[in-house]
């Protein structure tokens, strides 16, 4: 009777103590879900001018037509009641030049950003820099102060903020910087710097 009563005991127990895991395994399941990093493809939109800094003499007006691809972050710690994390994303740059000698730039970029998120996980600021590599049609040896080859060279800065309007889209607003140049491939090279606002919408997955 005793050893049927420890045996009862114990596999009651162990059922307790069973259901308890299973909970708890659920609850770490939930939680992981709500914070797992994700995927991010982006569209973003926007005007630059240039602006000084030993590039051009010429005035640019260019319209970006920017598309990302944003890895999960490859880390994250606590700050300020929020989240900092550190992720890159990889860039296709189509980008009309509708005032300048030149009719479009067409690039690839690489960059690295940080991003703080707030405690609820909708507001975020973030920075973001890199560079990578570019075409255009180069008119610098028909019009001086234009662009010295098709092949050249661009940097990169955006920073701004970031809402998240439902679980899956986020809508941005930044101030974007881009620097393209030959970096000396070629005798002509101005350089062009550019600077100027633009908006985006995110979807992850």
């Amino acid at each position: 009777m005793a050893i049927r009563l420890r045996s009862t005991l114990l596999s009651a127990a162990f059922m307790v103590m069973s259901a308890g895991l299973a909970r708890a395994e659920i609850a770490a399941v939930a939680v992981e879900t709500k914070t797992a990093p994700r995927y991010e493809i982006e569209a973003m939109t926007g005007v630059l001018w240039s602006v000084g800094g030993g590039a051009t003499p010429l005035s640019y007006t260019v319209l970006p037509q920017i598309f990302s691809l944003k890895i999960p972050p490859v880390g994250e710690r606590p700050l300020w009641g929020g989240t900092l994390m550190m992720r890159s994303h990889f860039s296709l740059l189509i980008e009309p030049i509708v005032r300048g000698p030149e009719h479009s730039f067409l690039g690839v970029a690489a960059a690295g950003e940080l991003e703080w998120r707030n405690a609820s996980e909708r507001g975020a600021a973030f920075f973001a820099a890199g560079g990578g590599v570019g075409w255009l049609d180069s008119k610098g040896y028909e019009v001086p102060g234009g662009q010295g080859q098709d092949f050249n060279l661009n940097w990169l800065m955006h920073a701004g903020a970031r809402y998240r309007l439902k679980e899956a889209w986020v809508v941005s607003l930044g101030l974007y910087f881009q620097h393209v140049s030959n970096r000396g491939m070629d005798k002509v090279n101005p350089g062009l710097n550019a600077l100027g606002p633009m908006v985006g919408l995110a979807k992850r997955f």
